[in-house]
């Protein structure tokens, strides 16, 4: 039986930029733009021409996308005003795209309320905007802004609004969730009602996630009779932020009940591209990527238990609802005080170490990893950490450098302008291969200036730790009191987009902090195939 066609469009650069914290220049656009081009999807919502130079910029450069195509967003006409006397409706039929994406009132309360006008001059501008646009040759799309809501409280309004813009040629006429407090079943029975009036293949959801239904309510929809998608990548969107297309994609591609019955431009092949598309998102917004979050995150096929592990060697079907693999993830085997061999086993043969499953050391490095799991450390939250106890108990890691002294100093002082500030200052005494380096450093705070201080001059490493950076720092408190152990996890990066933890456990925050931050370096230079002096 032939698949039915869903269409796949993205709203991430428009609806995702009101995202608390969000702001996205033109080559931000643009660069996500292709991921999402090579991704698969249909429409790419750039942003709303007029309303920000950002966006007025993007739409007059006319640059190609293989397969998607670049949506323009804006406002229905204004009430009172003529197409031609509209400047906001004008700025949108300039725009250099394919696709004109309109948003319509159809709650009755927001016609009166927010736009103070008549109900039959709101339907007439939906109107008269959709067939201005078909009429420039552009392909019209209308966002019925809180349909869900105006049909709840006047259906046979909300309905006249969406039939007014099929009428007059939209091709997809898009029923928004704008306020996000719909659930499931009252959108797929709404849904269901409103494709006996227009066609399914031209009706569309755009959900929030304002109760945690973004997903489940695109996919109701679904299953009700739309045949368009909306929403952002990793669900980005103001207040709770949007449906996330990065948890719909892979549902409909490996879900059989969607599978089997749509498809979608997304292939296999490009679906194994969505981890990376995920993450080049989180890179250009300079945040850490969610470790939970479904398919994509670090932790979507992570094991601990080590009867789980062992399962999932065997089998992986028996922990795992899809293989990681099919959306360009990976299987995670975490190393912790609940790990058995098996978890051992599998995190170094991960990394690439061949040990004997008989080999004793193995007891050893499980017995050793529980013992400090018991004193602090943090070892599945840490896997570079791992990889270096590992390595350093199996005999195989160079020594690099040797650390002789640091010493760290915090002074309150009235600098040259007779403010008072905090200074804090590091020197960090190194010998690589008989030489002594001795550098020392300012910084905002203790572990900024003896981090700045540690990677001033490695002498012969210096090239490999040029590019790695320290993104996240995070303390924790283990026991009460100002002697308190405390537990250092720190995240770093390189330019190449790489990402590991090192952990660091003391009663000496300091100490602590040294302690990660030597095996982030430690960790890189062998990574990146360092030879010792």
């Amino acid at each position: 039986m032939a698949r039915e066609r869903l269409s796949l469009y993205d709203t991430t650069l428009r609806d995702g930029a009101q995202t608390h914290g969000v702001d996205f220049s033109v080559e931000d656009k643009w660069l996500l733009a292709q991921q999402l081009d090579v991704l698969g999807i249909d429409y790419i919502e750039g942003g709303y021409p007029g309303a920000n130079p950002t966006d007025t910029r993007l739409f007059a450069e006319a640059r190609e996308l293989g397969h998607a195509r670049l949506t323009a967003f804006g406002m229905t006409k204004r009430p009172g005003r003529s197409l031609a006397n509209d400047p906001g409706f004008q700025a949108l039929l300039t725009a250099k795209t394919g696709a004109i994406c309109l948003v319509g009132k159809t709650w009755d309360f927001h016609v009166k309320v927010a736009l103070g006008t008549s109900l039959e001059e709101n339907i007439e501008g939906i109107r008269e905007s959709v067939a201005a646009v078909v009429a420039s040759g552009r392909e019209a799309l209308l966002d019925c802004e809180h349909f869900f809501d105006g049909y709840k409280a006047n259906p046979d309004y909300a309905l006249r609004c969406a039939k007014a813009a099929y009428e007059a040629g939209a091709r997809w006429v898009v029923l928004c969730d704008t306020n996000g407090g719909t659930l499931p079943e009252e959108i797929e029975t709404v849904v269901a009602e409103v494709v006996t009036h227009i066609p399914g293949d031209h009706v569309g959801i755009h959900a929030h996630n304002d109760t945690d239904n973004g997903v489940a309510n695109s996919l109701a929809a679904v299953r009700a009779g739309a045949r368009q998608i909306q929403g952002t990548l990793n669900g980005l969107g103001e207040r709770c932020g949007n449906a996330n297309l990065t948890s719909i994609i892979p549902t409909l591609m490996l879900k059989s009940d969607y599978a089997l019955r749509f498809e979608t431009s997304i292939t296999p092949e490009k679906l194994r591209t969505l981890t990376h598309a995920s993450r080049i998102l989180d890179e250009l917004l300079n945040r850490a990527p969610n470790r939970h979050a479904p398919y994509v995150g670090e932790s979507a096929f992570a094991h601990k238990g080590g009867i789980h592990v062992s399962a999932v060697q065997k089998d992986p079907r028996t922990y795992e609802h899809v293989p990681p693999e099919a959306v360009g993830n990976r299987r995670k085997l975490l190393v912790s005080d609940q790990a058995g061999r098996s978890n051992i086993l599998a995190e170094l043969e991960r990394i690439g170490i061949a040990v004997p499953k008989d080999d004793p050391r193995i007891a050893r490095l499980l017995d050793e990893v529980k013992e400090r799991e018991a004193a602090g450390y943090a070892y599945e939250a840490a896997d570079a950490s791992f990889e270096l106890l590992a390595r350093r108990m199996l005999g195989n890691v160079p020594q690099f450098f040797d650390v002789d002294s640091f010493r760290v100093t915090v002074e309150r002082r009235h600098n040259a302008f007779g403010d008072l500030v905090t200074v804090s200052e590091a020197t960090v005494k190194v010998r690589i291969d008989g030489e002594t380096f001795l550098s020392a450093a300012e910084g905002n705070g203790p572990v900024n200036a003896l981090d700045n201080a540690l990677r001033k001059d490695l002498g012969p490493y210096q090239s490999y730790i040029d590019d790695l950076e320290l993104v996240d720092y995070k303390v924790r408190i283990l026991t009460g009191g100002t002697d308190a152990v405390t537990r250092v996890l720190i995240e770093s990066r390189d330019s190449g987009g790489n990402r590991w933890f090192t952990v660091g456990v003391s009663p000496n925050i300091v100490d602590a902090s040294f302690e990660a931050l030597l095996d982030s370096i430690n960790y890189k230079l062998i990574r990146d195939g360092a030879s010792a002096a």
